[in-house]
């Protein structure tokens, strides 16, 4: 079976960090295992970096390098071929970009307002989204 190829929106990891039993916790774990196959790029790792480090999330020291080794250690690195201009904010362009580079099937978000439902290949989906379309391709 083929991995989904996936991009996580900062506000996913973010939830994940804030909510141990949310949904986003969920979708993040699954991003992170197979069949699932999780890419990043270093403009999204920065960015991953920055905001779990706000002091407004409170989010322990400790715990914002662990959830980052585990990106670093399990998502796969990709660089973006080249810029784009599509999303509504321009911040959200480097994962379209990303998701570009790997072929990406979905990138989950809270903010699909931001984002073309579709870019190429790649389908701009909520977390609920995710989290129902995984089933078929779990392992028996």
């Amino acid at each position: 079976m083929l991995p989904l190829r996936v991009v996580l929106d900062t506000n996913i990891v973010v939830s994940a960090a804030l909510r141990p039993y949310g949904l986003q916790r969920t979708v993040f774990v699954l991003a992170l295992a197979k069949p699932a196959r999780m890419y990043v790029s270093p403009e999204i790792l920065a960015e991953y970096r920055n905001v779990l480090a706000r002091p407004a999330l409170k989010i322990k020291k400790g715990f914002q390098q662990q959830l980052l080794q585990l990106v670093k250690n399990r998502a796969h690195v990709v660089h973006a071929r080249y810029r784009l201009e599509v999303t509504s904010d321009p911040e959200d362009n480097k994962f379209l970009e990303c998701a570009d580079a790997a072929r990406g099937d979905y990138l989950i978000t809270g903010n699909q307002w931001h984002f073309p439902r579709f870019w190429k290949n790649t389908k701009v989906i909520t977390s609920r989204e995710f989290v129902s379309l995984v089933p078929p391709h779990l392992p028996i």
